[in-house]
């Protein structure tokens, strides 16, 4: 295996393209995200590392703005991240100068996935460590969309998705548990499913939310928590039933 895992461009014997596979990994060991579509609403919750009691919190966000009806999230390599965002953005912005129209939420998504695989078929780079969950509104329909790319290239639209750290454990959750739903039913849900693997509660959870009419905003912790408290009321509730002794006819 040694011999071919040196350089991006060359195949091992069995078809594997061994940098692809461990910046697959990298993205195996970064923070869970985790994507949820409503009919009107689509939102982006990230696991956050706790930080450093001097530095400041808002310096370090997961979640970001590529226009105003599309956001970020990722999985992976910050810093590669910051660069992959830097060109979307770029992107976005150029597209509205040219045809000036907004980009569709594929449209971007096809970007970044195209970059991504550019990076595994060129001598002298590597590929980028991290895996995209991109979301928004179309600007034609106004369908809410929400997509994910990987380190290889490929992009696919989802209903719900994770990518991350325990990422297979989001999506079983979320394939037994995702109903179509709007508002706060789908912020519940999306906290729901990152409490699944995400310790200490809400205080270590990044949740942005956008609709159509106002864009993305990023919820408060004390939202978060209020959020986290009811649902762990409710299985709490949920428990106590399981264990109450059924009732005589």
């Amino acid at each position: 295996m040694a011999r071919y895992d040196r350089a991006i461009t060359v195949f091992s014997p069995d078809g594997h393209l061994f940098q692809v596979e461990y910046a697959l990994e990298a993205v195996r060991k970064g923070n869970a995200a985790v994507g949820v579509r409503g009919t009107d609403i689509v939102v982006l919750g990230v696991e956050k590392k706790s930080t450093p009691k001097l530095q400041d919190s808002r310096s370090v966000r997961k979640i970001v703005n590529l226009d105003d009806h599309i956001a970020l999230a990722c999985a992976g390599l910050k810093a590669d991240a910051r660069v992959l965002i830097n060109r979307a953005r770029i992107e976005c912005q150029s597209h509205r100068l040219t045809v000036e129209d907004p980009v569709t939420v594929e449209y971007i998504t096809r970007y970044i996935a195209g970059l991504q695989q550019k990076y595994t078929q060129s001598g002298g780079v590597r590929p980028f460590g991290l895996s995209t969950l991109i979301v928004g509104f179309d600007p034609y329909t106004g369908a809410p969309a929400l997509y994910q790319t990987d380190p290889s290239g490929t992009f696919s639209a989802w209903k719900a998705n994770a990518t991350g750290r325990n990422s297979n454990s989001i999506r079983e959750f979320l394939e037994k548990n995702y109903k179509e739903t709007s508002g706060q039913e789908t912020i519940k849900l999306a906290i729901r499913a990152l409490l699944e693997v995400v310790e200490s509660g809400g205080k270590n959870i990044e949740v942005a939310v956008m609709t159509k009419e106002h864009g993305l905003r990023q919820l408060e912790e004390a939202e978060i928590d209020a959020i986290a408290a009811e649902i762990e009321a409710e299985k709490a509730a949920a428990e106590a039933a399981k264990k109450a002794p059924p009732r005589e006819a």
